[in-house]
């Protein structure tokens, strides 16, 4: 069995019993749940579309069933017996010994549901039925469309993609907690949501000592203001952790959060109060064997090292929801890191599609709420017009509602509405995307140092927009995607621009971003990207993360991106 560790460091508990390994699968809509009487395999997480699922069928893959058989006794029944799935690519229903238990849309957030009310003593048979049509208007990022990976869409992914896994619980258990740190007051708040009624008791440890703790009766909700006696911050590089017990009643959930503040002051982002410049390197979420999954959650460490090892702080996490353990590597690391949603797939022209992303955005916010690496949500990414119709131009509601509702949800980090320029009237950055090489980028940099204008390509909406939104002069700016250079491509590889030497590659490099690091006006940088992927030769490191490069060029790139940048001085 692959990928046995506990997925979600940030709510975990004892009883954890993971379900991946040998699932019995089939293609095709489920016509009897209760013995679908399927003839094939498959090895879960990994999507039917790669090597590690045993399958790899990179077709068109609308609709499939999953249905294993699980054995409980009396004593897993007594109380609740929760289903999790950490996603499931698009549409999932899940029945128990036939019946109907659950149905989730979105192919990125997790999802429960209690089974002991379907469940018997003895075998008990668990299946899901899964609808994934890439050519509808769903959320599906990097997925290609086309029947072959193209440009900068790759192989797609469908249904069960991250563990599954069950979890005994009281009849009175914690839902869910959320952390509010204030190092300026030496403390945190914890806002702990129940079922039931009880009293609750907040422990708070740092390297196993305890710091800190609040009790008292519960029933729903209710927020503890925790003194601490240790006060570490969550600073780049350093992941300061706390390890926090919440116990209620017989339930008993295991967590953590880090001590820090992120915002902005002008145009200079700050960390704790201290400026920081965002190092940032764009990281798809894509593995060879895996596709979406990686085949160990090491290789999450793994790909963190390789970012920081070149001078980068964090990364753009691109047009997909990472795993919660990815995000508990960053919180470890201090690693900073945008949270985004994979927004590519659906249509912007109209707001009929609003309610599917907010519903599915707002999962992802609460749902990964505590990790204190975000430190940027990006609802959206370059929603100019559609992506195959450019006369459909997007509707400027569509961006500021993600805006609000981000805002709503979560007042204590920034968010930029929608990434790539074209802004609506509501973003607290302004970030730009710039794909041209070294003669022209200096000359944006002069124009935005000389004139706070922003003269590369779109920068803001076409006429043909409900609203026009140029740069004010005021908000932070960040180069959120720039780069995107080939070199040593293999086999049929794309890229923006591509590099014969690698001596021309380091010399383009190097220009291009100390124009950035050196102008003042400029908060951080983002370049495309850290690994290729399939066809997408862009990278600083090959697909299976290995070097394209000499050790001189990297260290030559680290202390490039190490530099002081101009704005934290």
């Amino acid at each position: 069995m692959y990928r046995n560790e506990h997925p979600n460091p940030q709510f975990k508990r004892d009883s954890y019993i993971c379900l991946n390994g040998l699932w019995e699968f089939g293609k095709g809509k489920c016509k009897n749940a209760a013995d679908p009487a399927l003839t094939g395999e498959i090895e879960v997480p990994f999507c039917p579309e790669s090597v590690l699922s045993g399958i790899g069928d990179t077709d068109y893959i609308t609709d499939c069933i999953y249905s294993r058989i699980i054995t409980l006794t009396k004593e897993d029944l007594a109380e609740r017996l929760v289903l999790h799935f950490g996603a499931v690519d698009y549409v999932a229903k899940v029945y128990v010994n036939g019946k109907f238990a659950l149905k989730h849309t979105g192919g990125y957030t997790a999802f429960e549901v209690d089974i002991a009310p379907f469940a018997v003593v003895g075998e008990n048979r668990i299946t899901v039925a899964v609808h994934d049509d890439i050519k509808e208007n769903i959320p599906s990022g990097k997925q290609s469309k086309e029947p072959e990976p193209h440009d900068c869409f790759y192989t797609r992914t469908t249904g069960i993609w991250q563990t599954v896994w069950l979890e005994k619980t009281p009849k009175d258990y914690i839902k869910c907690v959320k952390f509010y740190p204030d190092a300026e007051n030496k403390c945190v708040k914890a806002e702990v949501f129940v079922s039931g009624c009880g009293n609750v008791r907040v422990n708070v440890f740092f390297d196993g000592k305890a710091v800190g703790f609040a009790e008292g009766d519960c029933e729903y909700r209710r927020v503890f203001e925790i003194p601490l006696s240790d006060i570490r911050l969550w600073e780049v590089g350093k992941g300061n952790l706390y390890d926090v017990e919440i116990i209620f009643g017989n339930d008993k959930v295991y967590s953590y959060f880090g001590l820090r503040t992120v915002s902005y002051n002008g145009r200079k982002f700050k960390i704790n109060g201290k400026s920081v410049f965002q190092r940032l390197v764009l990281d798809q979420g894509y593995y060879e064997d895996g596709i979406y999954t990686a085949k160990e959650a090491s290789q999450f460490e793994k790909d963190i090292k390789l970012s920081m090892s070149l001078g980068f702080n964090g990364a753009r996490l691109h047009q997909k929801v990472f795993e919660q353990r990815y995000l508990y590597e960053s919180d470890k690391a201090g690693y900073l890191v945008w949270g985004e949603f994979p927004s590519w797939g659906m249509k912007y022209d109209t707001v009929a599609s609003l309610g599917t992303f907010v519903s599915q955005w707002c999962e992802v916010i609460e749902q990964y709420f505590n990790h204190p690496s975000i430190i940027i949500w990006c609802p959206l990414n370059e929603v100019w017009e559609d992506l195959e119709n450019n006369k459909l131009i997007r509707d400027i509601r569509f961006v500021e509602a993600a805006y609000s509702a981000t805002k709503t949800l979560d007042p204590t980090r920034p968010c930029v509405d929608t990434s790539g320029g074209y802004h609506g009237r509501f973003t607290d950055i302004f970030d730009f995307h710039n794909y041209h090489l070294s003669e022209k980028t200096l000359k944006f940099v002069d124009d935005i140092k000389n004139s706070d204008l922003l003269t590369m390509d779109k920068t803001f909406a076409p006429a043909a927009a409900q609203e026009n939104v140029p740069y004010d002069g005021k908000l932070p700016l960040i180069a959120s995607e720039y780069g995107g250079m080939a070199y040593a491509g293999k086999g049929k590889s794309w890229g923006y621009h591509t590099f014969n030497t690698e001596d021309d590659f380091l010399a383009e490099y190097l220009e291009m971003t100390k124009s950035y690091l050196f102008c003042d006006k400029i908060s951080g940088f983002c370049y495309t990207q850290l690994y290729d992927v399939e066809q997408e030769q862009n990278g600083l490191f090959f697909y299976d993360r290995k070097s394209k490069f000499s050790d001189k060029t990297l260290k030559e790139i680290a202390d490039c991106n190490k530099l002081a940048a101009a704005i934290e001085k």
